[in-house]
Parts: C-alpha cells; structure tokens; sequence
C-alpha cells in the first residue's frame, strides 16, 4: 500500500500549491487576483501550478466569454475538503512566528 501522506504531499506538497489552495478557501478569485495575493511566484509557475491543481481535481477553472477574458479559480469539493489542513498549517505558521521572532 502506498504511504498515505506521500500520497497527499504528491497532490498539495510544493511550494505554491498550498498557498493558492488556502487563498481560494473564502470562495472564488479572478486569475490576476489570485496571482496577487501569492507573493514571489512567477507567471510561469502561477500557470503551471493552478493547471496542475486543476488536473488533479482540486480546483475549478471558469472563463467567461467577455473581453479581456475573465477567469476564475474555486476550489473544487476535493479542494475544500483540505480546508482543515490548510487552516492548521496557517495557524502553527502565526503561532510559531510569534513565539520565534
């Protein structure tokens, strides 16, 4: 049997798929919005990364037939069944800064 948490780190495991799982958990972001909010990644690997998320289910990607196109990135309901995991990681993050800073 493969190791369960390999598994999970294979889905969520690098440096940006986090960060952009736990911006969309307060609901649905436009592209640009979301490239925003993830300090330091590239559009190179903004694109790789959500396509990756998008392929592997756990994110949805929406375009509108306007002009500039809009897109807009939800989780999926694989998405947001991360939202624990997020959450606590988000919360050791600030309590562990503020007890090492």
């Amino acid at each position: 049997m493969k190791c369960p948490l390999n598994y999970t780190m294979g889905l969520i495991g690098t440096k940006w798929k986090p960060l952009i799982l736990f911006h969309l958990l307060d609901g649905g972001l436009r592209s640009g919005m979301l490239q925003r909010k993830i300090e330091g990644i590239s559009n190179k690997m903004f694109t790789q990364t959500v396509r990756e998320l998008e392929k592997d289910g756990l994110i949805t990607r929406t375009i509108f037939p306007v002009v500039p196109p809009k897109v807009e990135y939800k989780l999926s309901k694989r998405g947001q069944s991360l939202e624990s995991i997020l959450r606590s990681l988000d919360k050791w993050g600030l309590q562990d800064s503020e007890i090492n800073n």
